[in-house]
Formats: structure tokens, C-alpha cells, sequence
């Protein structure tokens, strides 16, 4: 059977790095963090926080219907996203096309705040469970572009995002959609979902107005974990078979698990991402792949057991290797998307983002294949490999 091309032909995202392209490219080119600090958890805390004008963004979207009022902010970001890509790529009103939006941690603030009152007066709000449900984000977004198609949910911790991509690879493979929108949306930045960070002793101790870098991913030589979290939405647009707007083709996906020895492990060589990323290059020349976005969270262990699994997989000949939390944070479930984002601004401008604070690399050929890596808590790593159009 043959099974069409599957066409990327439009991208949208809200994140730290700003609300259009060419703001996130002009915002990649500098070599400055987007880290602020912010009182959580009970101290000051290093987050990447949107933007003053996404914020507003957001809350003129919050403003327009009397039902977003109630809605926490990863369903806004992705409702932001979702309408700019879908104008982008062209779809109309009339299009039946799936949704599928995951979230690592879902509705934190919303449910937090609704835990907090429940405590404190006995009473639970009416509203306190459709606006915190992890499937909301999907419905609300349905509900927003007034679509038709199969709309799905769900949370694969960090590699959310890409296992919403891999989902409507599928339903586009299969025959049973023409098209899909995927990603992610995340808005982590709340007391308990710092605390929980901070009680895994992965969380970042350095201060982002002193330290130059207070996320250090892609150092290979840190002694001590800097992940930070970020917030933020990134989606894009899925069509099957040959587009005219198609900006990038997803030409292999990989996926793997890994037989969990402890609640966050990830083995000593990676071996999910030594399958994942055998499995998305199945039908590729390892040396025709460009570039690596890698997860790297900032953390000793997740850097460099994705570092070993690169190795094992390209030997000695390493593609250029990158990461953008070191500039933007982790966004745990929009993390992929937000990868996949600066993958296609590498390739639609031909030139390589480098970690400020690495070994400098030169590239030295056309960027034209890009390889995406996530990862999520107990080994869930996907890898996609998208090829410029």
C-alpha cells in the first residue's frame, strides 16, 4: 500500500520567545535567556514567562467569550496557537480536520486554585471539574475553530507534544483523515508544580541575574541539574500527500519505551532514544541528517544519557547538536513542538542555533534534514526526522 507524504504546511506557537516567526527567529539570533524571576513555591524562583504582549494576547482571548473566563491558561495558549496556525495553513471553516493537543500537567493553576478554596471552605465550584479535566484543552480548541473532526487528549509527560504529532501521523496514514492539528500546551508556572521540580532536586539553584546561564542543557560538564520551567503553546498543521505550502515533510517517526527501574529513570546509554531515533531514520542516510534538536533538559543524567544515545546510534560522524532550553526552559508538554519550531526556523533560514556556552561548531553544509528528540518521565522518548520541502 502506498501511504502519502505527510506534509507540515503551517506552524504557530506562544511561548517565551514571542507570539510570530519572525519575532522567535530574531529572539533565536541573540544570546540572551528569556529568564525572569518570579515568587513561587515560597522564594524566588527562575521561570521563562510569556511575553507582556502575549500576555495580552491572551487576555483579550480570555475577554471574548463569558465560558474563557473560566478556562486556565494552557487551554488559552493553545486556543492562541490553534488560530493562528490553522489561518496559516489555509483551512476553512467548512474543513474536517482532527485535533489532538496533550498537556504534561494540564490545568495546574485552575486546579490548584480550586483545591485550595475546596480546603479552605468545604466547597468545590461548579465549574471546578470540565475546566480542569486534561481533555478540555482538545474540546475548547474544537469548540473555538468550530471543526468537525475527532478531537484528542492526552499526556505523555515531556514528550506530549511529538506523541501528538506521531497520533496524527497515523490517522493520516491510515487513510481516515486529510488532516490533523497536533502539539502541545503547558503552563507550569505554579507553587506546586515548582515544588514538585525542586523535591526532585533537578530544579536550577542559579540566579538569572547573576549567572549568565542559569539552565546550562547542553553542558556537558555541569555538576550540578539547572533545568528551569517555561510556559507556553505550539501546534501545527498536518496534511497528507504533496502540498503546494508544505514548509517541511515528516519523512520518519520512532518511538520507544523503557521497562522503568525507578519513577523518573532513563537508562545510563538511553536505550528508548536509541530506539526511537533508529526506528525514525530506518529509511534515511545517517549522514544526510543535518542537525539534532535534542530534549536536554538542563539536567546531569537527561543530557548526557541522550548524548550517549546519539553516539551509539551515529557513531563518530555527530550531526550538529542543539537544544533551546537553555534559552527558553522546559515547557514539559510543548517542549517537542517548541523543538520542532526551532528545526524548521533552522531549516527555512539555513543556519544553525548554537548553545552560547558550547563548543563552537560550524556548519558547513545546507540544513535540510533535521532530527526532533523528546523525552518524558520513565522513558517515553519519540523522535521525528522532518525534511525541508
Amino acid at each position: 500500500m502506498n501511504t502519502p507524504k505527510i506534509a507540515i504546511t503551517a506552524f504557530s506557537s506562544i511561548s517565551p520567545l514571542g507570539n510570530n516567526s519572525d519575532e522567535i527567529w530574531k529572539k533565536y539570533l541573540d544570546k540572551n535567556h528569556c529568564f525572569t524571576k518570579r515568587f513561587l513555591d515560597q522564594q524566588e524562583t527562575s521561570v521563562a514567562s510569556l511575553s507582556t504582549e502575549s500576555k495580552q494576547i491572551i487576555d483579550k482571548i480570555r475577554e471574548e467569550d463569558i465560558r474563557y473566563k473560566f478556562l486556565d491558561n494552557s487551554v488559552l495558549f493553545a486556543l492562541a496557537a490553534s488560530r493562528e496556525a490553522v489561518q496559516n495553513a489555509g483551512w476553512k471553516t467548512d474543513d474536517i480536520f482532527g485535533i489532538n493537543i496533550g498537556s504534561s500537567r494540564g490545568a495546574t493553576d485552575l486546579f490548584e486554585k480550586h483545591y485550595k478554596e475546596y480546603l479552605e471552605t468545604g466547597k468545590a465550584q461548579t465549574l471546578a471539574s470540565p475546566t480542569t479535566t486534561l481533555g478540555n484543552i482538545s474540546s475548547w480548541i474544537a469548540h473555538d475553530l468550530q471543526s468537525s473532526g475527532p478531537e484528542i487528549s492526552h499526556s505523555i509527560t515531556c514528550s506530549t507534544a511529538l506523541h501528538a504529532l506521531l497520533n496524527g501521523v497515523a490517522w493520516l496514514k491510515s487513510g481516515m483523515a486529510d488532516k490533523f492539528l497536533v502539539g502541545g500546551s503547558e503552563a507550569p508556572l505554579t507553587d506546586f508544580t515548582i515544588g514538585q521540580m525542586r523535591a526532585l532536586k533537578i530544579y536550577s539553584r542559579l540566579d538569572p541575574d547573576i549567572d549568565s546561564w542559569p539552565n546550562l542543557a547542553l553542558d556537558f560538564e555541569k555538576n550540578q541539574n539547572t533545568m528551569i520551567l517555561g510556559e507556553g503553546a505550539a501546534v501545527c498543521c498536518l496534511e497528507a500527500g504533496e502540498k503546494e505550502n508544505a514548509i517541511a515533510y515528516v519523512t520518519g517517526v520512532g518511538f520507544a519505551t523503557e521497562i522503568l527501574e525507578h519513577n523518573i529513570s532513563i537508562s545510563a546509554e538511553a536505550d528508548c532514544f536509541q530506539k526511537s531515533m533508529k526506528m525514525a531514520l530506518k529509511d534515511a542516510d545517517l549522514e544526510s541528517v543535518d542537525v539534532i534538536v535534542m530534549h536536554a533538559p538542563g539536567t546531569i543524567k537527561g543530557d548526557l544519557t541522550e548524548l550517549r544515545a546519539i553516539e551509539k546510534v551515529f557513531g563518530s560522524s555527530l550531526p550538529l547538536l542543539t537544544t533551546n532550553k537553555w534559552k527558553i526552559g522546559h515547557t514539559f508538554g510543548t517542549s517537542g513542538m517548541l523543538s520542532l519550531e526551532l528545526a524548521l526556523l533552522m531549516m527555512k533560514h539555513d543556519t544553525f542555533i548554537e548553545t552560547p556556552f558550547s563548543e563552537t561548531k560550524n556548519q558547513n553544509k545546507t540544513i535540510k534534514k533535521v532530527l526532533v528528540n523528546a523525552v518524558g518521565f520513565g522513558g517515553n522518548a519519540v523522535s521525528i526526522l522532518i525534511e525541508k520541502a
